[in-house]
């Protein structure tokens, strides 16, 4: 599971609180798939859950057209500036 250096980059600090519950269910999750640690166990099902709902992480530079619910004529999503 190698990772670009970028998503090594945290830059931002997400504190959450669990149940004794949910807190098995992640560590168990974490243990099967053989994660490094919680955080990253919880990265990547927060990713998995994301793209499974069809949310996607944009690309650096992306722009806000290239997620438009519309399309153009041309079948491409419609770019306004």
């Amino acid at each position: 599971m190698g990772r670009a250096m970028s998503d090594l980059e945290r830059g931002e600090r997400l504190q959450i609180m669990l149940s004794a519950e949910e807190l098995r269910a992640v560590e168990n999750w974490r243990f099967d798939k053989r994660m490094p640690s919680r955080a990253a166990a919880v990265r990547e099902l927060l990713r998995r859950g994301l793209s499974a709902e069809g949310f996607a992480v944009a690309a650096d530079g992306a722009r806000s057209g290239s997620f438009s619910v519309l399309e153009n004529e041309a079948g491409n999503a419609s770019e306004k500036d």
